[in-house]
């Protein structure tokens, strides 16, 4: 078990990366200048904005001597990361399609692992300016106008001033919001929300891109997001403990409470996730 000093110099680390690496995104965001997109082995993109954040981020963690596990550096080999007991994981930016097509809807998510479990989670959403982080058995907080910044340096009062507790809310939606992904639904994502409306018909669909959703479900803005296609371990490991320190919960469909990692294989199964006022 992690002590307070460890876990607060951890938090703070953790913050400025993703504060830093969102301001390097946001400048090639609003840059004038096109920037190549390439196509990475499964089929996604992936452009200078993901490179430049995971090469920033690298750098920034570099100073807790904490390995990394990214998805710029999915190529680890297993027997390299099998036995480590404390860890980064991170996706620099989450949601590169939702970048590409120029509607903000991108995230950088960086957790922090122990034992193979989400410790510590950070989402920055950088083009609104909202980020959300939470700590294990200490809750999940909201801290807005927070702007991308290259020379952030938080310190721990700083980080925890002016930050609200999710959920925001006492009480699902009437009618309940479904989350859904913007750009990566299949058909089974859709005959899973038919067998939801068919208990809820005036549900309401809400397509969202990146990891934002988990932050969503925190909030208790949505109620449900149900997941058919592919993802990876960077892409649900913060935001699964900023969704259950906010008393939601994750649940594959191949069973169990919550999703797996540092697995020999990095995808993780199809999932359902709920809020805390929908079970």
């Amino acid at each position: 078990m992690l002590n307070k000093e460890q876990t607060d110099f951890l938090l703070v680390n953790a913050y400025n990366a993703a504060i830093r690496a969102g301001a390097r995104i946001i400048d090639i965001y609003t840059g004038d200048a096109d920037f190549a997109v390439d196509i990475k082995s499964d089929h996604t993109p992936i452009t200078i904005a993901d490179r430049d954040a995971h090469e920033l981020i690298k750098k920034y963690l570099s100073q807790t001597r904490v390995p990394l596990l990214s998805e710029e550096g999915r190529d680890l080999l297993y027997e390299e990361r099998r036995n480590w007991d404390l860890f980064w994981m991170v996706d620099p930016l989450d949601g590169t399609k939702e970048f590409l097509k120029g509607n903000g809807e991108f995230t950088v998510n960086i957790a922090l692992m122990h034992n193979n479990e989400p410790y510590i989670g950070v989402i920055y959403v950088p083009y609104i300016h909202k980020i959300y982080f939470a700590l294990k058995g200490a809750g999940c907080y909201l801290k807005t106008d927070v702007e991308p910044d290259h020379e952030a340096l938080f310190d721990l009062p700083q980080i925890w001033s002016d930050t609200t507790r999710l959920p925001l809310c006492d009480k699902a939606n009437e009618p309940i919001r479904i989350a859904v992904s913007r750009s990566h639904n299949t058909d089974e994502t859709f005959e899973h929300i038919a067998r939801i409306k068919a208990v809820h018909p005036a549900a309401e669909i809400v397509e969202q891109g990146s990891s934002f959703k988990f932050c969503l479900l925190a909030e208790g803005t949505v109620e449900i997001y149900v997941r058919t296609s592919n993802t990876y371990e960077w892409d649900t490991a913060a935001g699964e403990i900023i969704l259950s320190e906010a008393g939601g919960v994750v649940e594959p469909f191949d069973g169990g409470a919550g999703l797996q990692y540092n697995k020999i294989s990095l995808h993780n199964p199809h999932f359902v996730c709920r809020s805390k006022y929908f079970r």
